[in-house]
């Protein structure tokens, strides 16, 4: 008679732990994620993220540019069409509308001014089409010169990881407060992130959004 098969091995693992409220970087992450979207524009794509309760989204210019009407993509993967309001290109940023703003979770605007080299900061987006992804770093320098839109601005430095996608999408500090718009990497030969990232500060951009909204 040939010998009975091996019992399958029951591998020793930890119990279930019991439920918790998030802490950390997992709570800053599941706070911001409901404001984020990814926008579609039928020929490329990117991010943005709700600014106020009346159905208003901030994005970058170049994200949208050449469209009137864009698809947004909320947290739930819902879709709605919304409205280019309006747009800055010498700064890079553009305003959609949406009209059906119940549906939508504001973020919660910081102050880029309160900003220092070190601070910890997660960008949030769709980088490459993967929606609601989250990277994290530090704030590598402020006030970095470089060429955003039509012209050359200064800028939030990080190493957060950003790729194609991520532009439009915000640059939170450890409070789950947006302190910057992603919009552009210093990329190597092969287009890749390299760990140099740049944001347009909060502080500039949030002006500019109300522009265009008054407007």
């Amino acid at each position: 008679m040939g010998e009975r098969p091996a019992a399958p091995a029951a591998l020793p693992r930890v119990g279930p732990a019991p439920s918790a409220p998030l802490t950390g970087l997992s709570a800053t992450a599941a706070r911001v994620l409901p404001s984020v979207v990814s926008i579609e524009t039928g020929t490329s794509g990117g991010s943005g993220f709700v600014v106020d309760g009346q159905g208003h989204i901030l994005t970058n210019a170049h994200v949208v540019a050449g469209s009137t009407q864009v698809t947004v993509v909320l947290a739930d993967g819902s879709r709605l069409t919304a409205r280019v309001a309006g747009a800055d290109r010498g700064e890079d940023l553009a305003v959609l509308e949406v009209d059906h703003p119940g549906e939508l979770t504001p973020a919660t605007l910081g102050r880029s001014s309160e900003l220092a080299v070190g601070d910890q900061v997660l960008a949030i987006g769709s980088p490459l089409g993967l929606s609601g992804t989250v990277t994290s770093g530090i704030v590598s320098a402020l006030d970095r010169e470089v060429r955003l839109g039509d012209s050359r601005r200064t800028a939030v430095q990080t190493d957060a990881s950003i790729n194609p996608g991520n532009s439009g999408g915000p640059l939170v500090n450890a409070q789950g407060e947006v302190v910057g718009v992603n919009t552009a990497i210093a990329a190597s030969r092969g287009g890749g992130n390299i760990g140099i990232g740049f944001a347009i500060p909060i502080d500039r951009a949030a002006p500019i959004a109300e522009r265009i909204i008054r407007n």
